[in-house]
């Protein structure tokens, strides 16, 4: 069985190589950049990839779906820049190709935040469908927190994909920004609707459920951290939503 790898980026060149390095060993590595300036592109090269390279940002969901009708392997694996594939999961993943028991698998997901791996706060093992038969499965069309659905059945992998996300607090606060203008943006085409107040409700419980219902507080700083993150995204989400609906309101008044 032959497997293609896919990922989209754009400016990852401090996390490309790492990435690339990690899955050498697969049939087919397939870049799909969205307009990087810095050396994303030649990296990815340097590592054996074919790159596509766009002009427009449709978002995640359907740039993942670009990128998936240019594999050509029977298998597809789908991993972010920012992700690495240990020996013990590559042995895992072709175990799991070669036994045919499913047409899919969902793999736990190890994120490592601000210098610390997290182990709670919903983050872990928080399974994610990443490996599955090509022409079985595609992505939502979700603009963020896109989804792999699958058509066939789908088994759980045990080696964890390991996940090296937010660097540091600047990283936390640009992602934050970036993600909630997103998720504003989609909920205000799917008709939802926000207020000042549920901005700070949805906020205030995204913060409780992480720290102390899923036990954030036993990750020490960085699950307080993990929280407040996950706190303020929500919070931003809502907020933005509000202004959105405020926006096209006054357009329509206009």
């Amino acid at each position: 069985m032959s497997l293609s790898v896919i990922v989209i980026t754009k400016n990852e060149a401090h996390n490309i190589q790492g990435c690339l390095q990690s899955v050498a060993w697969c049939d087919e590595i397939v870049v799909v950049d969205s307009g990087s300036t810095d050396d994303t592109v030649a990296l990815a090269r340097s590592c054996g990839a074919r790159v596509v390279q766009t002009t427009d940002w449709p978002g995640y969901g359907p740039q993942k779906n670009v990128a998936l009708s240019h594999a050509r392997s029977d298998w597809v694996l789908s991993i972010d820049a920012d992700e690495r594939v240990t020996p013990a999961l590559r042995d895992e993943i072709l175990a799991a190709m070669t036994s045919g028991r499913h047409d899919a698998y969902r793999l736990p997901r190890l994120s490592r935040f601000c210098g610390r791996f997290i182990r709670h706060a919903g983050w872990y093992p928080e399974p994610v469908l990443r490996l599955f038969r090509r022409g079985e499965a595609r992505f939502s069309d979700d603009l963020v927190h896109e989804r792999v659905v699958a058509s066939g059945s789908v088994g759980m992998l045990r080696e964890p994909l390991m996940h090296y996300t937010y660097a540091d607090y600047t990283e936390v606060l640009t992602k934050i920004d970036r993600y909630s203008t997103l998720g504003a943006r989609q909920a205000f085409e799917r008709g939802k609707r926000a207020t000042p107040w549920t901005a700070v409700v949805h906020g205030l419980w995204a913060f409780v459920r992480t720290y102390v219902f899923r036990a954030g507080f036993l990750d020490g700083a960085q699950g307080f951290g993990v929280a407040l993150m996950l706190g303020e995204a929500s919070y931003y989400k809502y907020i933005k939503l509000w202004y959105l609906q405020r926006d096209a309101g006054s357009r329509r008044e206009g």
